[in-house]
Parts: structure tokens; sequence; C-alpha cells
């Protein structure tokens, strides 16, 4: 029987320090709350994971989720304040981000200036480079899962949260799971085959693709119409006139990490040190 915790729906409940004001989201096995401390009244982010629908894989991945949280501080990767347990829950308390994620940005805003783009694509990479040092993929990266501080374009930081899916992959090492969202997903990963740490940067240049055009590169009513309209897809589906706005390096970053063959696709490293960011 899982417990009352997990039920929690509107009313403001108290666990540990905090106080769960509201439902900001939700994934199949975690509920994530916007939250207050309740001696401060700091605003932070709740992360509720329920351990009874943690499955061994999902158990692994959502310790590598911990370790890898409690052992950075960095400005484009959310930062974990705290971790508790109770009632058969996990909850991880996290910084609250004011501009919500990505994916709602880009539905208020439609498709961004090519400088916000690189500047987006820049503060991914310096999280990137992080994991990458660590041999850490994340393998659901998507404008839901990247969130900004605040509401100003000026002045909002991107940060990469919910590692629940993430693992470590070391030098020569495939993964095999079939995981993330079909529209970021990469196609080695919707084929059934093995990937590296390529697949993360197949979802960074559909989240790049996105922001210059207010949509996804690639549709499908499942993933197998999803894959075959990538695989007969000759060139980025940009529209002339957005091709003519648009820098050749941007373009070349584009087309280059949405590379059908991961072997062709950019590397992270020729991601972050391509002309486009600098």
């Amino acid at each position: 029987m899982e417990s009352k915790a997990a039920f929690i729906i509107s009313k403001n409940v108290r666990v540990g320090d905090y106080i769960l004001k509201m439902k900001i989201g939700e994934g199949s096995f975690s509920t994530v709350w916007r939250a207050q401390h309740a001696l401060s009244g700091d605003e932070v982010a709740v992360k509720q994971v329920c351990l009874s629908r943690l499955n061994r894989r999902l158990k692994s991945s959502f310790d590598c989720e911990i370790n890898l949280l409690s052992s950075v501080n960095h400005p484009n990767i959310i930062r974990l304040l705290d971790v508790f347990q109770e009632d058969g829950c996990i909850y991880l308390v996290l910084e609250f981000c004011a501009g919500g994620n990505l994916a709602s940005y880009i539905e208020r805003h439609g498709r961004v200036q090519q400088q916000i783009a690189r500047k987006f694509m820049q503060h991914l990479g310096s999280a990137l480079e992080i994991l990458h040092s660590r041999g850490i993929i994340h393998r659901d990266l998507k404008p839901e899962n990247i969130l900004l501080s605040s509401q100003g374009d000026d002045d909002s930081v991107l940060k990469i949260a919910d590692f629940g899916l993430s693992r470590t992959l070391h030098p020569g090492e495939y993964a095999e799971t079939v995981c993330g969202s079909p529209l970021y997903m990469a196609p080695e990963v919707l084929q059934f085959q093995k990937y590296d740490d390529k697949a993360d940067m197949w979802s960074i240049g559909a989240v790049l693709f996105e922001l210059l055009n207010g949509y996804p590169p690639f549709n499908g009513r499942n993933n197998v119409q999803l894959l075959k309209n990538i695989r007969s897809c000759g060139c980025l589906p940009f529209s002339q006139r957005i091709l003519s706005e648009l820098d050749p390096d941007c373009l070349d970053m584009c087309s280059r990490l949405l590379c059908l063959n991961p072997e062709e696709r950019l590397s992270f490293d020729e991601f972050y040190g391509h002309r486009f960011l600098r």
C-alpha cells in the first residue's frame, strides 16, 4: 500500500520543514511541488519520489540524480538544497525557478531571436560540460526539463533539471534502455539500438531547432511515423524566411547536431567549441 504522502493533491500539507503549496509537475514516479520553508518562508521546489514506484533501473537512475546534484554547484544545473525521507517517499528540495520551463517560454514567445538562442545554447553547453566530465548522460533533455531562473529575457539563466533518467556511461560503453521523450529522442534510441552521449547531442539539436522555429524539428502520430519522417527528411525543415535570417554557423550547428548517423553527429567537444557559441 502506498503512503498517504503519495496522494497529496491540493491543500497545503507540511512535510519535513516545508509546506507543499501547489503541484507544478508530475512524472510516472515523481511529483514536483511549489513549496515554502515553514520558518524562513523561502520559496523552493520539492520533488516527491515514492519509493514503491521505483524498479531497480529507476532506483539506479534516481541514485545517480541525487549523487550528481548533491556534488554540483553550477549556475546552469538545478541546485539541490536538501534531501529527506518521510512516509515512504524521498523529497528533493530544489531551488525554485520563477521563469518556469523552456517549453512554456517558447509557447509564450514563439521563435526566439538568434542571439537569445545562442545565449541559451551557451548555458546548456556549460551545464553539459559538467555532465560530460563525469561521464553522465541525461537521456531526457527537452524544453520541459530546462528551467529559467527568472521571467526576464535579459537576465534569465537556463538550468538543466530532472535527472531521473540519467546514468553514468564510461568511455566505450553503450546504453540500451529506450527512454526519454520521442520528439527529442535520437533516432538510434527510437530504433532500439545501442547509444552513447551522442543521443544527448541530438536532443540539444532538437531544442535549438525549436528555439529558432517555435516547434520541434520532426513530428509523427507515433514513434514509427516519427522515425520515418526523420529518415525521409533530406534537410532540416526550416522555412525559407527563417533560413535567410540565420547565420551560417547557426545552421551548421543545428544540422550537424540533428545528424541521423551518430558517428557524424557533433560530439560534445565539437558542440562546445563550435563557432556559433563563440
